[in-house]
């Protein structure tokens, strides 16, 4: 039985890694898939319509998640080579002209936007990659900058730190953070983010979990 026990909890831990693969890339898979699908399916459907005997494959379910897939992969590419040109440049700045006219959207795009900008900078008198003492203080997590504030009454300078979550840094808390207890690294943000994703797996041999002496 023990024996047993030992080859069950072996092939677990083995197995484990896969499966979690596994989801992440049906995750994306599927995501990405149907974000296309709503064209994809009656554009493959019709075609098939057209021919069953040799082109009816067209209408399996797999090969329209499949062309979706490409399909959506495809334009992110294009995206981001005409965002790289002045024609690609021009158009982003009309769509964004155009949210802006809408006010929820304007909030939320806008909002994200400048995140975005704000981590692909590099920060002016504060390290932009920080561990704060979170969520109490015998912890640490990995949070970044995005704003140096002041107290009203005392004038303390206050950070506005993000911490993204694991493994999807989309989503996090905002805290706020007096100066002085923030915790500087040397990390840049894409190690940060790999940090992060990993769960702690992919990182560097040493960090500084304790706070510099003040001078």
């Amino acid at each position: 039985m023990r024996k047993l026990q030992s080859l069950f909890l072996t092939g677990l831990l083995t197995l484990l890694p896969i499966w979690l693969v596994w989801i992440v890339f049906k995750f994306v898979f599927v995501l990405l898939s149907d974000i296309s699908r709503p064209v994809i399916g009656p554009m493959t459907a019709q075609i098939a319509a057209s021919d069953p005997r040799l082109l009816g494959w067209l209408d399996d379910n797999w090969v329209q998640t499949a062309i979706g897939l490409v399909v959506t992969l495809a334009f992110i590419i294009t995206v981001g080579a005409l965002a790289r040109r002045v024609a690609g440049q021009t158009m982003l700045a009309w769509v964004e002209k155009f949210i802006a006219r809408i006010p929820l959207a304007k909030t939320i795009y806008g909002s994200a936007r400048q995140l975005l900008d704000l981590l692909q900078t590099k920060p002016d008198g504060t390290q932009r990659v920080v561990l704060i003492d979170f969520p109490h203080n015998e912890m640490k997590s990995v949070g970044f900058v995005t704003r140096i504030l002041h107290d009203e009454h005392t004038g303390e300078e206050l950070a506005a730190v993000y911490v993204p979550t694991t493994p999807n840094p989309t989503s996090g808390y905002l805290e706020v953070v007096p100066v002085g207890k923030l915790t500087p690294t040397d990390w840049t943000v894409d190690q940060a983010m790999t940090f992060i994703i990993s769960g702690g797996a992919v990182s560097p041999d040493r960090i500084p979990f304790q706070r510099p002496a003040a001078k």
